[in-house]
């Protein structure tokens, strides 16, 4: 068992992270885009699903271990991608690969990152590697050589961000990119000392403050400072060939994240993808989107298990995994939750978070007379 932190479910982790961080970071890691209703309609959506529990079943050997691309998993859950880590913690992504692969789930690496890929790849265990196109498109399969050079598992290509997101917030808070001091966010730092010396410190004893990384090194940018002309995120002209080249280029898993229509699914499948993930980039994209949970039952009947389904988006609880394994996904990733844990305490954070959900799942499982993943299904819920 990890250190408990004090925290027994992720919101004890989320009220750990509030209280260590500045308000223009916490609202990065929080918060959705415009009236921010998406958030509240992923919650609504997983709240709305009930359990019909069986009884005396036997469950004094409850397993959640998963095959995850033919691989063990210690259960069906993976770490999303996310890239402001770096933000939350000094040199966060390594943290959270180290507790992902201490816990035996993947970890997914985000092009966004302020780490390069191959400081991240050594922290060790599974991992994918997610990707943003960039306006230069050499860049972007320079980056994706170098994953698969490594030996990334998987690459996941974001495709539900075409232009930039409505994130009000930041010009009210002060903490846009390219990052400026002014008179709101300096006061809301120097309130916030543990996160200030901890982070910021700590990088500006490193040689200065973060950069986008995975960029060569005349296009890397601060933080501070705005990107470079071809460096710039650029995905509005990107199409079903555009995403072609990518997976003839790459030689393992290749996955298609931001997919919400049964038709987008199955043209998945049409164009050799591995996996899709079900996602409305947790409510942080389009405000008026779909619960990605409401989504996934159409879209696995479309594909009927011709690839490999993971959701994400508003998954706060073990049950939550649960229910979505039981609509028809294979996995779950999880993003802000283990963000949560990582702000709140570093890999420890990270590492409780991982325990709490996988814990949960148990339960979970055994109050519904459950003892194995594939015993999942939709005869255990009730739907209204």
């Amino acid at each position: 068992m990890t250190e408990t932190l004090g925290c027994w479910n992720i919101e004890d982790l989320r009220r750990k992270a509030r209280s260590r961080l500045p308000l223009g970071v916490w609202e990065y890691l929080e918060r959705g885009v415009e009236d921010e209703l998406g958030m509240a309609r992923n919650r609504r959506a997983f709240d709305d699903i009930t359990f019909v529990p069986r009884v005396l079943r036997r469950v004094d050997n409850v397993d959640t271990t998963s095959a995850i691309f033919g691989t063990p998993a210690a259960m069906p859950l993976a770490v999303a991608p996310t890239g402001a880590a770096g933000i939350m913690w000094h040199k966060g992504d390594t943290h959270l690969a180290k507790a992902a692969a201490k816990a035996c789930v993947p970890f997914t690496i985000s092009s966004a990152s302020t780490m390069d890929v191959e400081d991240i790849y050594a922290a060790g265990g599974r991992q994918w590697f997610q990707l943003y196109l960039w306006e230069n498109r050499e860049l972007s399969h320079a980056v994706v050589d170098r994953a698969q050079d490594l030996g990334c598992e998987a690459l996941f290509v974001t495709l539900d961000l075409p232009v930039a997101p409505n994130r009000e917030y930041l010009y009210h808070n002060g903490f846009g990119m390219p990052f400026g001091l002014n008179r709101h966010n300096l006061t809301d730092m120097l309130m916030h000392p543990r996160w200030l010396a901890g982070v910021i410190g700590r990088y500006m004893l490193d040689g200065g403050i973060p950069a986008q990384a995975n960029l060569p090194g005349n296009l890397k940018h601060s933080v501070a400072r705005g990107a470079k002309p071809g460096a710039l995120f650029k995905q509005d002209d990107l199409d079903w060939d555009g995403v072609k080249l990518l997976r003839d280029r790459w030689q393992g898993k290749f996955v298609l994240k931001g997919i919400l229509h049964p038709e987008d699914a199955v043209r998945a499948v049409e164009m050799g993808a591995d996996a899709i993930v079900v996602s409305n980039h947790g409510a942080r994209s389009l405000d008026g989107s779909i619960a990605s949970i409401d989504a996934l039952p159409a879209i696995a009947d479309a594909v009927s298990g011709k690839l490999t389904i993971m959701l994400d988006s508003g998954v706060r609880r073990g049950s939550d995994v649960v229910k979505a394994i039981a609509l028809g996904a294979d996995l779950v990733l999880v993003g802000r939750a283990t963000l949560y844990g990582l702000a709140a305490a570093g890999e420890p954070g990270v590492a409780r978070a991982l325990e709490l959900l996988q814990a949960e799942i148990a339960r979970v499982m055994a109050m519904l007379g459950l003892t194995a993943i594939d015993q999942i299904g939709p005869e255990a819920l009730r739907q209204s």
